[in-house]
Parts: structure tokens; sequence; C-alpha cells
């Protein structure tokens, strides 16, 4: 029986109406399957209806997607117009101020103002060993008197603010921080239910055939607040540069067929182009 997964190659499957279980060779042979192959087996096995790969999956999708090592969050705070400055005046007072009571548990990967894109923004990645610690710094700063002082400041400026709490992909690590100047590009995704593991198998193609051009920042999906959503993180010089590199990824083998096989999966996509603050760790 033939089965096509949109995105993979015609995939072969012999499938036993019976419901003989695999032979023991078989079964000796699973724990030595990499993880990109053990999602893959994942998706073909849901074709066929199996209870068992449905609960594996459940139990293993953030464990063969994730690097398990970080928690991050994505902060979104929309500033009222006019009140840029003043919130940038206070976040850069508040935000080293955590990190100088919390680290190594807790680093801020990065503080960014949107250029380009919805505009009044302000974006913030923080990174948490665990989820531990995640919840430990919740809990610090609902105790700090500083911290609430200066975020009863923040409020009246502010429009609306979301957090999500993110994975990193496996096979893209968040940036360690670096000053490289320029701007950066947080592009977002709504992908349609379900298709985050072709998403992944397409991307880890995509991503390798990109970094011959340019350095990739960092990539996540989430886990929870909106869910079914991906961030990519890249930066460039400037506009002329990333223009010349997106239009250079298509000279590479492998790229045009991640372009085609992902576009189907999203539902909903943004760019954002955004200017470091002062304080951020990437700049």
């Amino acid at each position: 029986m033939k089965t096509r997964i949109r995105g993979y190659q015609a995939l072969r499957v012999e499938s036993a109406k019976d419901g003989t279980p695999p032979s023991s060779s078989a079964a000796a042979e699973e724990p030595r399957k990499t993880l990109p192959q053990k999602a893959s087996h994942i998706v073909r096995s849901i074709l066929h209806g199996s209870e068992q790969v449905r609960q594996e999956t459940r139990d293993t999708l953030s464990k063969v997607l994730a690097r398990g090592k970080y928690v991050h969050e994505l902060a979104t705070h929309r500033v009222k117009p006019g009140c840029m400055d003043e919130y940038k005046s206070v976040v850069t007072e508040l935000y080293p101020r955590i990190v100088r009571n919390l680290s190594p548990k807790v680093k801020l990967v990065g503080s960014w103002e949107t250029d380009i894109g919805d505009l009044d923004t302000a974006i913030h990645i923080w990174e948490y060993q665990g989820y531990p610690a995640l919840s430990n710094a919740y809990s610090v700063y609902r105790a700090d008197p500083a911290y609430q002082e200066l975020h009863r400041k923040l409020l009246p400026l502010l429009r609306e603010r979301d957090s999500q709490i993110m994975l990193e992909f496996q096979f893209w690590p968040t940036h360690p921080p670096v000053a490289k100047g320029g701007v950066y590009e947080l592009r977002s995704y709504m992908l349609k239910s379900g298709t985050l593991l072709e998403w992944e198998q397409n991307w880890r193609v995509g991503v390798e055939c990109r970094r011959h051009h340019e350095e990739p920042m960092g990539a996540w999906f989430s886990q929870l607040g909106n869910l079914n959503q991906v961030h990519h993180l890249w930066q460039y010089s400037d506009l002329q540069v990333r223009k010349e590199v997106r239009e250079s990824a298509w000279s590479e083998n492998g790229w045009p067929e991640t372009v085609l096989n992902t576009v189907p999966l999203i539902q909903k996509m943004s760019s954002r182009i955004m200017l470091p603050m002062a304080f951020s760790s990437l700049k």
C-alpha cells in the first residue's frame, strides 16, 4: 500500500490486517533509530490508526523535536504610541536586574524594538534552565519589591502583552551572546494542527542550505500560550544584504524543496524587522 505524506517521498508500508506485532528482530533494531528516523516512523504509523503509536507521539513529540536543555519564553509587549522611549528606560533598568539576580539559570537571549512590521512593539526572548528555573523565576518576581515597583511603572506604558513558552529545535540551537550590529528578523508561522513533525523534517534540510549564506540565530516551537507556532530568528547587516542572502539560497540544492513542502503547512505567517536594545545579549 502506497501512502504519500505531503513534503515526504512516497513511502511503501506493509500493513498486516490481523494486527500481528512486529518481529523480534525489528523490535531489537528500534532503539538504534535516530531521532529524525523515529519522527518519520511515528508519522507513518499514525496513518494506520495505531493507538500505541498515538500514545508514543504524545509522550515523545517534544523529545524528538527539541534539544531538551532549555525552556524559552517569548514576551511580546505592545507599547502605547509615543511611550517607547519611556518604556525602554524602564526595561533597561528592570531586565539587567533580573539577569544579575537569577543568572546562570535565567538568561536574556535578546531584546528588540520592531522597526518594520507591527510597530510600537518590543520583543524579549528569555532562556531558562528547564521548567523548574522558569517557575522559580516567576516566584522571585512576585516576591521582589524592586521588581514589582519597576513592573508597576511598566504596565501603564503598554497597550497589550503576551507570553509564550517555547522549546528550541534540536537541530537549531540558540546562538550565544554576540554583537553583530545590523538588523534582526523574527519570522513567525502559525502551522496547521498536526504538521509540526513535517515542518521539522523539511527545515532540518532547509537550514543547512541557509547556513552557507548566513548564520541562523535561533528557532523555537510553542508549548504554552498560542500553540502550533514556530519562530525563526535571523541576523543581517542590513536589508540589502537580507535581500541578497535570501535570493542566493534559491541556488542551493534542497532550499526550493523546503519552501515548496512547507508552504502548504502554514495558516498564517509574519515577519518583523527588529533593532536590538542597548542591553540585549544579541545585538
